[in-house]
């Protein structure tokens, strides 16, 4: 049986971070830690400089950032530092598979690229990008991978590989860096059908950079004048030109009823807010089939199962036939 391998693939900002110096995974798992140390001065109060590289840079202007990298493992481990492409699409940010490249990971270079930790052993990489001279114009992203890939043990059918990666928006172009801005849509409420009430609101990214949406929603004036909130937002990474759900999951006790609705969303210091009335009410039900749909969905189901049987009968028959 041959080995599988499984892959751990943790983007910080997509799912909860693995803060370097956390404790080791108690049940023995590997894994490996990874965070930004430096942010530019002039980016101080933008929480996304903090946790992603997020700058503007003209052709052949360098930045420096140090990263930290911890061994999260129980044992001493070899972790490899590569950049690899990243997009921001129609779902959000993706990266690619492996170590496939693009422009921007053209221009990175890494104090170190391997380097062995003992277990909750940190080590501190200088990451410097340099923009080429004939740099395509507009936003690049990739992502700066820390990977441990260990020993295989050849009692095992499992090889468990490990990695954790530091974002990188990098905007290029000649002047200024491009603005950032948002548009919020109207909200709607609804229940769905497991009576689980949520409020959704189209965001619309106005400006030339990508946003990382955070926000909160609050509710008030609601039945019998009751408030609740707030509640965490669900969105996500919303590339220049493009739009995406902004979704809230509120709590299934709320009554049904007309609320007045308070949405906020933020993505470094661009922070946009919207309000207005919406409805919860009644779950809605499951759609139901009708009588003729059934048949029609028996009557394929008894064909697919005549056709299979045919083919079964004339395998066998071909079959015995070879085998005289």
């Amino acid at each position: 049986m041959g080995v599988l391998l499984l892959a751990l693939s943790l983007l910080l900002g997509s799912v909860a971070p693995v803060a370097a110096g956390a404790p080791r995974h108690a049940s023995g798992e590997v894994a490996v830690g990874i965070r930004l140390v430096d942010a530019p001065v002039s980016r101080r109060d933008d929480e996304r400089a903090h946790r992603y590289i997020v700058d503007h840079l003209r052709p052949a202007e360098r930045i420096r950032r140090r990263i930290a990298v911890t061994n999260l493992s129980p044992a001493r481990q070899r972790v490899r530092l590569y950049p690899a492409a990243a997009m921001v699409g129609k779902d959000g940010f993706a990266f690619a598979p492996g170590r496939t490249g693009n422009e921007l990971t053209s221009w990175v270079r890494l104090q170190h690229s391997e380097f062995v930790l003992e277990p909750d052993e940190t080590a501190k990489v200088w990451t410097e990008i340099t923009v080429a001279d004939d740099a395509t114009r507009g936003e690049h992203y990739g992502v700066i991978w820390a990977e441990i890939t260990p020993r295989r043990d050849p009692s095992k059918q499992v090889l468990q590989v490990a990695r954790a990666g530091v974002r990188v928006y990098l905007s290029v172009g000649p002047g200024g860096e491009p603005p950032s801005d948002f548009r919020i849509g109207g909200l709607t409420g609804a229940r769905g059908a497991d009576g689980v009430p949520v409020v959704t609101a189209q965001v619309k990214n106005t400006g030339g950079r990508a946003l990382d949406l955070t926000g909160r929603l609050t509710l008030s004036n609601g039945p019998g004048g009751v408030s609740a909130g707030p509640f965490n937002v669900k969105a996500g990474t919303v590339g220049p030109g493009r739009s995406m759900p902004a979704r809230t999951t509120l709590d299934p006790r709320l009554s049904d009823g007309v609320w007045t609705a308070r949405l906020t969303l933020t993505s470094g210091l661009v922070q946009r807010e919207t309000s207005g009335r919406i409805t919860l009410g009644p779950a809605r039900s499951a759609p139901q089939q009708s009588r003729s749909t059934r048949m029609a969905v028996l009557t394929v189901g008894g064909l697919v199962a005549a056709v299979a049987t045919a083919l079964l009968a004339a395998y066998g028959y071909r079959r015995r036939d070879r085998l005289r």
